[in-house]
């Protein structure tokens, strides 16, 4: 049976038992304690916590899920995916124990062409907590034997979040793969040939703080009990599939099987080479979907897991022999897999392929400079005798340079050398845990919304901005630090509730409207407004004079002069993301945008800096787009037909079953937005560029003002360049020639000025060399050189020193002081060798002195230390320690 029957088949079982259909969650859920979700209640969770009323009773769904806290062993074993499916079915307070052990049972077991999975009952084990005696009862009524129904403790079988919150027992379900795979004995003994399939959650009980999954106190029972299952779709479908484990299944194996085709090796044969295969089947599929789902590469967070994914394909693939790039063909196999299930991983295709293809020709240049670091180190061991590359040293080229453990392991090979591999490990080790008490630090109970809970459930807040600035209002609740209060006083701060505003709540980019409440003898200056479960509008405002009372009706305004920069800077937004793709190509998409009055930020997915034309060129055509005074429609449609108009989405964002779609000067732009806008677009005014950075890894930002802030600007700039011109004495379309002479004339005379200083530093090597003490053999120089002399003055200095001193022994050491910093240089001639002089044993005399270190050959090293006051003090040294060497 293949992946996507399996997906279907559990959501019509479902379907069929009175349960409503969710689609999955985004990868990306504004959650405080999750990099991405990794379970299938996860976007349920404001239900379990009683924070909101869900719309259904029961509910069904396959959630997309990424876990990647170890990340390491991937393929290592064959039984973990970082990506993976999670088919689930939801009790609100609706059903429990019974129902839902029944219709695991029945999905599982059912006849194929009674639309189940056709297992063998007689393979399936199934684990209870210690004493629920209830679901070990109901298991027996089902026909499950005794000797098959394990009781297990709360490591395995008491499920909560993680932190103080809902928890349950729960029972599990496991497939027995037969003696071929294990010992007898059932899940207790080998969780390797007993697979666990589903996982039922009895949540009825609330849990206290604590760390681990047994270490801490069940405080009592739940208002409603619920119920939350997970069935592991990848894992269900090997079995189904006949086949050893989750990479031999239908939408894995295809992926292997194109690495075998790119790599020239063979998938089955060795077991180094087949963890890699699987690396790459596994990390294709995560990357492609967490693309999709709007992540980018980046250094930290969401973007540097992605970038650790990507880069261990390349690595994986590397070792196994591709001489070529390989994204682009992976993620070709892996959206031809996963569409019929995502499609939008078929419509994004060339975005998901231009940032996976831009990570790997990145990470192939960075190989290239760690291939190019080993070379040091390897050299460096060498040339000291050794035989080992420290894990210090392998660390440093895996965590700062992103240089893979494995090539580490194989250039040493290849250079006669080994790794210190427990150090590195130790080190690795380290470094992990400190990531995992960083995540515990930052992992803590769900914000406490209860105070809202009635507020939502009343229903959604009656939004009038888009037609009016003044609405008519009643006060629905006041809330003040978390509590429900009855009135609110001159000077508090407090939360205000309405049952309709014109103020523009903050999301999709634009900031909140500012505004006032009033009524008779009260004011409210309205400081932000915020949204509470997408529905009601907060209105965070403090109280200037008077006293506002639950219930009273009040007239709430918008800022006009706000809203009106608002809109301008909205709609503005919408044009430049319009010129972008009009100049870049459709791979220039929505990434984040902030618009506020008179200014928007937007960025976009695209690999490279933009060209000074390319600017001109999009700020061009936006103008043009104000310029041409297109009507600004808007108009609510369902997704699907939105999409088919070609309106444009945010990637990774949740929309509803009805979207909004702002279209201006018709295929110009058309969006889904919930923004304010203009009603034209010559209402923006002007659009000016401020300029364009990078903000991550494929992602660029470009800045703008808008309208009366833009005139401004460009006012400002103007006056600016009249002041230089006028300096200039010439008119101003030519300063930028004039600017351009003075450049050229201000480098000549630099380097003029610094061949005057060099002829100086060298005219005073005559003075040094006429200076040089007599020590034993040999003749030394040692000085403090000429204030400001840089360090590569200082090394043409002391070179023309110890040419002057002849063919007697030499020595010259000089120490300088510039900025802050102590450059130095140690010179030896070829006789003062044969002396046994060495310019680094010289450094390690005198460097503590001035807190530096430096190195090179034996006859001239050069460095520098931090300290310059500890000169003199390293000049006694150095001259100590030639008197002891020259005996």
């Amino acid at each position: 049976m293949q992946t996507h029957e399996i997906r279907r088949r559990f959501l019509d079982h479902f379907v069929r038992a009175g349960h409503t259909e969710v689609p999955s969650a985004s990868l990306i859920l504004a959650d405080p304690n999750l990099l991405f979700v990794n379970a299938g209640m996860v976007q349920f969770v404001p239900y379990f916590l009683g924070q909101q009323t869900p719309p259904y009773a029961t509910a069904t769904s396959v959630q997309k899920c990424v876990r990647t806290l170890d990340i390491e062993n991937v393929g290592i074993t064959t039984r973990h995916n970082t990506f993976f499916q999670m088919a689930g079915n939801f009790s609100f307070g609706d059903y429990f124990k019974r129902e839902a052990i029944t219709l695991a049972w029945t999905l599982l077991t059912d006849s194929v062409e009674d639309g189940g999975y056709g297992f063998d009952p007689e393979r399936l084990w199934v684990t209870v907590y210690l004493d629920d005696d209830e679901a070990e009862r109901m298991w027996l009524e089902l026909g499950v034997p005794a000797d098959r129904i394990q009781r297990r403790g709360m490591a395995d079988n008491y499920w909560s979040m993680g932190i103080p919150g809902p928890c349950g027992p729960c029972s599990e379900i496991y497939y027995d793969r037969g003696p071929e795979y294990g010992v007898e004995g059932g899940p207790e003994a080998d969780e390797d040939r007993y697979i666990e399939i589903w996982n039922l959650v009895f949540m009825q009980n609330e849990r206290g703080a604590g760390i681990g999954k047994d270490n801490f106190e069940i405080l009592g029972p739940l208002p409603k009990q619920n119920i939350d299952t997970g069935m592991g779709v990848e894992r269900v479908a090997f079995l189904l599939q006949g086949v050893d484990n989750v990479y031999e299944t239908d939408l894995m194996r295809p992926i292997i099987d194109k690495a075998e085709e790119l790599t020239g090796r063979s998938y089955g044969v060795e077991h180094t080479d087949d963890v890699r295969f699987r690396v790459i089947a596994d990390h294709a599929r995560t990357a492609a979907m967490l693309i999709a789902d709007g992540v980018n590469p980046g250094n930290d967070g969401r973007g540097y897991v992605l970038r650790r994914l990507l880069r261990r394909i390349v690595r994986s693939a590397r070792l196994l022999g591709a001489e070529k790039p390989v994204m682009a063909e992976l993620i070709k196999v892996v959206t031809d897999l996963m569409a019929p299930s995502y499609p939008e991983l078929a419509t994004d295709f060339s975005r998901i392929e231009t940032v996976s293809v831009g990570e790997e020709m990145a990470f192939l240049k960075t190989l290239n400079t760690g291939e190019t670091l080993f070379d040091n180190a390897a050299t460096a061991v060498k040339s000291k005798g050794g035989k080992q590359i420290t894990g210090s040293d392998a660390f440093a080229l895996h965590d700062t340079y992103g240089f893979p453990i494995d090539l580490t392991l194989e250039m040493a090979a290849e250079a006669g050398l080994s790794v210190d591999e427990d150090g590195f490990r130790s080190l690795m080790a380290e470094q992990r845990k400190r990531a995992k008490d960083d995540a515990q630090a930052r992992k803590h109970a769900h914000a406490d919304l209860t105070v809202y809970k009635e507020l939502v459930d009343r229903g959604a807040t009656e939004f009038t901005g888009f037609d009016e600035l003044t609405s008519e209002a009643n006060v629905l609740a006041l809330i003040a630090d978390g509590v429900r209060v009855p009135v609110a006083t001159a000077g508090q701060d407090v939360e205000v509730i309405l049952d309709r505003s014109p103020m523009y709540a903050e999301s999709g980019g634009q900031i909140a409207d500012r505004g006032t409440i009033t009524a008779s003898g009260v004011k409210l200056q309205v400081n932000d407004v915020q949204k509470i479960a997408k529905k009601v509008w907060v209105h965070k405002a403090t109280v200037e004079s008077g006293q506002l009372t639950e219930g009273d009706v009040v007239l709430a305004q918008a800022d006009p002069a706000w809203r009106r920069g608002a809109t301008q800077g909205h709609s503005g937004t919408h044009m430049v993301h319009a010129a972008l793709r009009q100049i870049l190509g459709p791979n220039a998409v929505q990434a984040g945008s902030l618009n506020k009055p008179g200014y928007l930020r937007f960025d976009f997915n695209w690999q490279g800096a933009l060209s000074e034309q390319q600017k001109a060129d999009i700020e061009a055509v936006s103008n043009d787009a104000v310029g041409a005074d297109f009507p600004v429609n808007t108009f609510v449609t369902d997704l699907p037909n939105a999409k088919k108009m070609g309106a444009m989405a945010l990637f990774g964002e949740n929309y509803g079953d009805e979207v909004r779609v702002v279209e201006i000067g018709g295929p110009f732009s058309m969006e889904l937005c919930g923004g304010t806008h203009v009603e034209h677009s010559s209402q923006i005014g002007p659009i000016t560029l401020l300029g364009e950075a990078s903000v991550g890894s494929g992602v660029r930002r470009v800045e703008a003002f808008v309208g009366l802030d833009s005139y401004k600007y460009l006012a400002k700039e103007r006056a600016l360049l009249a002041g230089v011109a006028s300096s200039l004495k010439v008119p101003s379309d030519e300063v930028p020639g004039r600017v351009e002479q003075l450049v050229e004339r201000l480098k000549v005379a630099e380097k003029e000025l610094e061949r005057t200083k060099i002829a100086a530093v060298l005219s005073s090597a005559g003075t040094f060399a006429e200076q040089a003490e007599r020590v034993g053999a040999v003749r030394l120089v040692a000085a403090a050189a000429p204030e400001g002399v840089s360090a590569g003055d200082l090394r043409t200095l002391a070179t023309d020193i110890r040419g002057r001193l002849g063919s007697d022994a030499a020595v010259v050491v000089l120490l300088g002081n510039v900025e802050g910093k102590a450059p130095f240089v140690v010179t030896v001639n070829k006789a003062a060798q044969d002396l046994g002089f060495k310019s680094g044993d010289l450094v390690a005399a005198f460097g503590p002195s001035i807190a530096g270190r430096g190195g090179g050959k034996p006859e001239m090293a050069q460095g520098a230390g931090s300290d310059p006051s500890g000169i003199p003090a390293g000049l006694t040294a150095v001259r100590a320690r030639v008197a002891e060497l020259a005996g």
